[in-house]
């Protein structure tokens, strides 16, 4: 988290904040790990990190794949956030259905359920299961 210089009596020191929760502060001196704990519980600010790069688009607004090969009324279906693939339940060359499960992604310790936005064959799949991937990452070509 945060690291601090401190120089006490001729002795310099070391100190990384590893982990404020309340009134309880892991933090290391010199290297040392220690569990301390403060007479007032420290608020710390509510910054959630960006996770997604810059040229992601939602998984709701599909767009044509990139690939040339591809019929222009393919589409990619997105991931919507960035995670972990659990499962792949679809095949390329399956007849899909709007609304029907293609994949299981496992993000921020929830389960979310990838679902094809539009009837069609599965023409690629560039996800597989374990894979970790961003949000905006194509996931399965449908044409």
């Amino acid at each position: 988290m945060k690291s601090y210089k401190f120089k006490i009596h001729g002795t310099n020191y070391s100190v990384d904040i590893k982990n404020v929760e309340g009134q309880t502060i892991e933090l290391e001196v010199n290297g040392t790990p220690y569990t301390v704990e403060v007479d007032k519980e420290i608020k710390q600010p509510k910054a959630t990190p960006k996770l997604v790069r810059a040229s992601a688009t939602p998984a709701a607004a599909a767009t044509p794949a990139p690939k040339a090969s591809a019929s222009s009324s393919a589409a990619a279906i997105k991931s919507p956030l960035p995670g972990t693939i659990l499962d792949v339940f679809v095949n390329v060359g399956d007849s899909v259905k709007a609304g029907q499960k293609i994949m299981l992604l496992e993000a921020m310790k929830m389960e979310n359920q990838i679902d094809s936005d539009r009837d069609g064959v599965v023409k690629e799949i560039k996800a597989r299961k374990g894979d970790a991937v961003m949000e905006g990452d194509v996931l399965v070509t449908i044409g």
